[in-house]
C-alpha cells in the first residue's frame, strides 16, 4: 500500500486545519492570562450563594477594586480578574462581598505585576525559538542532510500552528486564556512531533543505505508502513491517559490537558503525514532543479 502517493491530500488536509486558525491568529490573536498581562486572579466558591451563572458583582465593588472580568469556573465557583492587588486589598474585597450578603470561600489568589508579565512573555518566545533551533540543528547533524532538519522543523511548525490556531479560536469564541501551562503544552507538542519523526527518518536512512538504487518514495513509504503501528500504539497510551484527565481531572488543568491532547494527536499525525511528504517534496524539487541544470 503506497500511502505517500496521497501526499497532496495530506497537504490539503493540513491547510484546511491550519488556515482557519491562522486567520483567527491574525484577526484576534491569543487571549493572554494574567501570567502575561499582569493582574490579580481570585477564584471564589459560592457555598450558600447564587449559582455561578447567576453571580453578579455590584458596580460599587467592581469599580472600587478594578474588577475587569467575572468568569464562571464551575457550578458554584467564579473567577474574578482585576488589576494587581496585595493581600490587604484582597481581604478588603472579600469583606465588601460579605457586607453585601455574598458569602464566598477563597480557593485561589494570584497576582502578577505588569513588568513581570512582559518579561515572562519575552522569555517564553525565546524558549520556543531556542528549542526549535536546537532540534533543527540536532536533526540536521544526526542525519547529515539539511533536508531532514528543514522538514522536521516545518512539521513542528505545522503542529504549533494547529495548537495556536485552535486556542486562538477558543479564546475568541469561548474566552479560553493561554497561560504558562499552555506554553508548557506547546513545548511538549514540539517533543511529540519530533519524537516519532526521528524514528521514521531513521528508518528511511537505514533503508536508503540498504537499497541505494531504489526509488526514494518507495523507501519512504516502506519506512512509514514499518513504523506506523509503533507510532500509533505509542501515542494511544498517551492519548488515553490525557482523555482520562479531560473527563476526570479538575477544572484548573482542563485546558492544559486539552492542549496536550491536541499536541499528542497532531504530533502523531504530522510525523507520518507531514514530515515524510515534506521530505519527498524536497527530493522532487531537487530532482527538477537537477534536470533543469542538466
Amino acid at each position: 500500500m503506497n500511502l505517500m502517493r496521497f501526499r497532496n491530500f495530506y497537504f490539503a488536509f493540513s491547510l484546511l486545519v491550519i488556515i482557519p486558525g491562522l486567520i483567527s491568529l491574525m484577526m484576534f490573536g491569543l487571549k493572554p492570562s494574567i501570567d502575561f498581562t499582569g493582574g490579580a486572579l481570585l477564584e471564589l466558591r459560592l457555598p450558600d450563594g447564587p449559582k455561578a451563572e447567576d453571580f453578579v458583582l455590584s458596580e460599587n465593588v467592581s469599580e472600587t477594586y478594578a474588577v475587569q472580568e467575572v468568569i464562571k469556573s464551575g457550578e458554584q465557583a467564579v473567577l474574578l480578574k482585576a488589576k494587581p492587588m496585595d493581600n490587604g486589598q484582597k481581604d478588603a474585597l472579600l469583606l465588601a462581598l460579605a457586607n453585601e450578603g455574598v458569602q464566598v470561600e477563597l480557593l485561589r489568589f494570584e497576582t502578577v505585576g505588569p513588568s513581570l508579565g512582559v518579561e515572562l512573555l519575552r522569555k517564553t518566545l525565546a524558549a520556543i525559538l531556542l528549542v526549535a533551533s536546537i532540534i533543527a540543528v540536532y536533526v540536521w547533524k544526526q542525519f547529515k542532510d539539511l533536508k531532514f532538519g528543514v522538514s522536521a522543523i516545518l512539521a513542528m511548525l505545522h503542529d504549533s500552528l494547529v495548537l495556536l490556531g485552535i486556542f486562538s479560536l477558543l479564546g475568541h469564541f469561548a474566552a479560553v486564556e493561554v497561560d504558562v501551562l499552555f506554553v508548557t503544552a506547546l513545548l511538549t507538542t514540539l517533543s511529540f512531533s519530533i519524537h516519532d519523526t526521528i524514528v521514521v527518518y531513521d528508518r528511511i536512512r537505514e533503508l536508503s543505505r540498504k537499497y541505494p538504487r531504489h526509488d526514494f518514495e518507495a523507501l519512504a513509504n516502506a519506512a512509514v508502513l514499518e513504523t506506523l503501528g509503533r507510532s500509533i500504539n505509542n501515542s494511544m497510551t498517551i492519548i488515553i491517559m490525557l482523555l482520562s484527565l479531560v473527563i476526570l481531572g479538575g477544572g484548573s488543568i482542563y485546558w492544559f490537558v486539552m492542549a496536550l491532547l491536541v499536541g499528542a494527536i497532531t504530533g502523531t499525525y504530522s510525523s507520518t503525514f507531514t514530515a515524510v511528504p515534506l521530505l519527498l517534496l524536497w527530493e522532487e524539487l531537487k530532482d527538477k532543479h537537477a534536470k533543469k541544470i542538466g
